[in-house]
């Protein structure tokens, strides 16, 4: 909970987060923490991967493009080739669910909007009066 927390307090917290239901994810300490922070935490059902769509599409790219081809001799080692991997993932390669923009370009892009320097991709819907209106039943 202490590592979740630096994240939140580094980079804000999410309205909810997702996980399946692993013995480090389902214990009265997430609970509670979730309580305290007000993060709603969701759990995947058994069996249901596709409940969790983004994290089994990713961990299946990893695995396919670097876990079950590279032998680790050493923790080091191990640590060096994911952070080139996830690197280039988030750097240099083109995702289509981001509209071909990097990960890395994209956060960029949200930020600008937050803060407020570009205008969001979707212009806001108009407000619409509809109190003067009668709504008339069709018949």
């Amino acid at each position: 909970m202490r590592e979740l927390g630096d994240l939140v307090a580094r980079g804000g917290a999410p309205k909810m987060i997702v996980s399946d239901n692993g013995t480090e994810l389902t214990s009265n300490a997430v609970l509670a923490w979730c309580g305290d922070v007000g993060i709603e935490w969701h759990y995947v059902a058994p069996g249901r991967p596709t409940q969790n769509v983004f994290v089994e599409s990713f961990n299946g790219r990893m695995r396919d493009e670097l876990l079950n081809e590279t032998l680790f001799f050493t923790i080091g080692q191990a640590r060096t080739i994911l952070a080139r991997w996830v690197k280039d993932y988030n750097t240099e390669r083109p995702h289509s669910s981001l509209g071909y923009a990097t990960p890395a370009a994209f956060a960029a892009e949200l930020e600008k909007q937050r803060a407020g320097l570009t205008s969001p991709v979707a212009s806001p819907a108009l407000m619409r009066d509809n109190t003067t209106r009668l709504l008339v039943a069709a018949g």
